[in-house]
């Protein structure tokens, strides 16, 4: 946006009734962060930026703070620069607007940590160093409850993490509907609330595809259309401060973290994909598996050999492997599938007559984790198998748990320890990140590694399920 058109926007803002607009990036542990600008400052932010330290990129989930070898400390400060060209008015936090931020330095260089230049970085590697762009969309499940009851009766916040206050946390998850697993009873129970969301989301333009309910008690899913994948990134925030703002207005509280309630099941955050050049879509119309194009099962074949790396990314807390079980949908083994929801790499070939609709998921991901490093990794991946000229495996079929353990594919890593191990020992994510943003990564994993090392599960979904 030209900075001679702000007059124009802060016009409309004013019309619009917003007095404040939000600049939002997402940390290392995933949470939002936030600073705010009324509208008539909005100008001056677009063009000096607005300070920020760094040190919130080494910030844990119970904001305590770690360091890494280039990140951490009291010392600097970046601007925050607001992308305008994103700037949404927020139809369920009526008087404000929301704008994405990229992080500069002071003298104006771009801040090797920033995520969301990251993720610019390797859309820019795909498209001029191969010819590919890339459309991404996220489906983001979440569970809404009521606010728990304080020892008078009265709702109250949050329980802490330890021993009973945890096993208090579980006895207070207040669920606002009853109805079954995808039922309608529980859409009829919910139906003003939802109606709420649907109308924020229309006046947002999030380009809403489906809202449903899910399996998990309280538990629903929305997905949106396809975007370029910065655009993807920024919408997947968008979505849930959306769907939290109208959660807040018919007082409920909706929880992103990968579990609740570490005995059922959890809440994913699946990234679909496809590749095109120009107006054809990779993934469909060629000779390879199930119509991929050659191009096509390289780039996935690159996803599939680093997914046990991008689980450091894609499922970053420790309450991600509570979620992580085999038979649960959740894509807890390295293969791929043709619409195979137990496959980590789900392939959708889409209609016979509609090769354009074809798609990858990577379902082993979740809402902890930072969209703009999720779609940054998963294509400096791609890219990884695309020059190597990879093949995919066989395809999977069926619930690999069902069958013999001998010839079952891989165990993606049943830890974030596991995880972080096969994330440092990557060659293509540390080259991509670069060493700054590597290591800040690195270090607030082992960091909340070590946070909840004598948690319970319990324990770790009561501390993490109001984080997100």
């Amino acid at each position: 946006m030209e900075m001679g058109d702000m007059g124009d926007v802060a016009g409309r803002l004013g019309a619009a009734g917003v007095r404040g607009v939000a600049l939002t990036w997402v940390d290392n542990a995933g949470l939002t962060r936030v600073k705010t600008v009324p509208v008539g400052r909005l100008a001056d932010a677009a063009r000096r930026g607005v300070g920020m330290s760094p040190v919130f990129d080494v910030y844990l989930v119970d904001d305590s703070m770690t360091s890494s070898p280039h990140v951490g400390g009291p010392d600097g400060d970046l601007r925050l620069r607001p992308d305008l060209d994103r700037l949404t008015v927020l139809a369920g936090q009526p008087g404000w607007a929301w704008a994405p931020v990229d992080r500069y330095r002071q003298d104006g260089a771009e801040y090797p940590a920033c995520q969301r230049l990251f993720a610019r970085r390797q859309v820019a590697r795909a498209r001029e160093e191969h010819g590919v762009e890339l459309r991404m969309g996220f489906e983001t499940e979440w569970v809404v409850t009521r606010p728990p009851r304080e020892p008078g009766g009265e709702p109250g916040g949050e329980p802490g993490a330890g021993g009973e206050a945890a096993e208090a946390a579980d006895r207070e998850l207040r669920y606002p509907c009853a109805g079954p697993a995808y039922g309608m009873t529980r859409l009829v129970e919910l139906s003003g609330y939802l109606s709420a969301l649907m109308e924020a989301a229309t006046a947002q333009d999030l380009g809403v595809l489906q809202l449903h309910p899910e399996y998990a008690p309280g538990q629903f899913e929305i997905s949106v259309a396809p975007a370029d994948p910065v655009g993807a990134a920024d919408l997947a925030v968008l979505v849930r401060e959306t769907v939290r703002a109208v959660s807040v207005r018919h007082g409920l509280a909706a929880s992103f973290a990968p579990v609740v309630d570490p005995a059922g099941v959890g809440s994913g955050r699946h990234l679909h994909l496809s590749l095109w050049r120009g107006d054809r879509n990779l993934c469909g119309g060629g000779t390879g598996p199930h119509g991929m194009t050659g191009e096509c099962e390289a780039f996935l074949a690159g996803v599939l050999r680093e997914l046990p790396a991008l689980l450091a990314l894609g499922a970053p807390s420790p309450a991600s492997y509570l979620r992580l079980r085999p038979s649960h949908w959740a894509g807890v083994f390295g293969c791929w599938g043709l619409e195979n929801r137990e496959a980590a790499l789900r392939f959708v070939a889409g209609e016979p007559d509609r090769s354009d609709a074809a798609n990858a998921e990577v379902k082993c991901f979740d809402g902890a984790a930072n969209p703009y490093l999720v779609v940054g990794a998963v294509i400096a991946a791609g890219l990884a198998g695309l020059e190597a000229g990879l093949s995919l495996p066989p395809p999977v079929s069926g619930d690999p748990a069902a069958g013999p353990e001998e010839g079952r594919p891989p165990r993606l890593p049943e830890s974030l320890a596991e995880a972080l191990r096969h994330f440092e020992d990557s060659a293509v994510l540390r080259e991509a990140l670069g060493e700054p943003l590597f290591g800040a990564v690195a270090a607030v994993r082992r960091a909340e590694i070590e946070l909840f090392a004598d948690a319970t599960p319990r324990e770790i979904a009561a501390a993490t399920r109001a984080r997100y």
